[in-house]
């Protein structure tokens, strides 16, 4: 996953979403996904579209369902458009304030930016009614998804730890998917088409790991401690096993 860097292809889907809006590539995945930032050149709005293969990773329809439950508690973009045909699915949002937390001026105070990542985290699990929280993104949940897709894990990731302090999880913690003020606040949290409960290491794990993937080795321990709460090294372990199996 990656921010373009030559020319992009505008698929005519996204193109006609876009409704001659100026669109600017802002991100790639591994399965061809493509996600536009597209602005309004007389009132300056911005919405962002996302176009994809249809249900590769998450559907999008299920993160249209996630963003509206999400929305009414904590800060995300809000819903304007989803669907999809035989071979892609596509989401347009609204904007929002602030930049991603590996934006370059993040990626130079990584101390800020790691210990925001951690602390957005801890607020977002509290501020989600976990007892409210119509999504499952449990070990069960998730290992089902992995054999209905076909993948294929150790028998060992069938026996998860017991469950510390279940919260609605973001799904996808890592830190490219918080926003930041220009203070260095957490502003709001994107790319929730995994979200549902589970516990709240299935997104600590992630989250401290993708530091090293971002930012350089040694910033894993801030994250964790910005959240919080002292290092678990097995759930860290499992979890972070579970997340690369599936």
């Amino acid at each position: 996953m990656s921010i373009p860097s030559a020319p992009v292809a505008v698929p005519p889907r996204v193109a006609a979403l876009a409704r001659g809006t100026r669109l600017e590539p802002v991100w790639r995945n591994a399965l061809g996904g493509l996600t536009f930032r597209a602005v309004d050149g007389a009132t300056g709005a911005e919405h962002y579209i996302k176009w994809g293969p249809r249900h590769e990773e998450t559907s999008m329809a299920a993160e249209a369902e996630r963003l509206r439950w999400a929305g009414r508690f904590v800060a995300v973009p809000r819903v304007v458009a989803q669907g999809e045909d035989d071979a892609h699915e596509w989401l347009v949002t609204e904007g929002m304030p602030g930049q991603s937390a590996v934006a370059p001026q993040w990626i130079a105070r990584p101390e800020v930016a790691v210990a925001a990542v951690g602390r957005g985290l801890r607020a977002l699990h509290d501020a989600l009614p976990v007892a409210d929280c119509p999504f499952d993104w449990g070990v069960a949940a998730r290992l089902k998804n992995a054999a209905d897709r076909g993948i294929r894990v150790s028998d060992q990731l069938s026996s998860p730890p017991e469950v510390d302090a279940l919260v609605v999880c973001h799904g996808d913690a890592c830190c490219p998917n918080t926003l930041l003020a220009g203070d260095g606040t957490v502003v709001g949290h994107v790319d929730l088409g995994a979200l549902g409960a589970a516990d709240r290491w299935a997104d600590i794990a992630v989250a401290s790991m993708s530091t090293e993937w971002n930012y350089g080795p040694g910033w894993e321990e801030a994250l964790i401690e910005a959240y919080g709460v002292e290092p678990d090294r097995d759930r860290l372990a499992y979890y972070r096993a579970l997340w690369n199996a599936t």
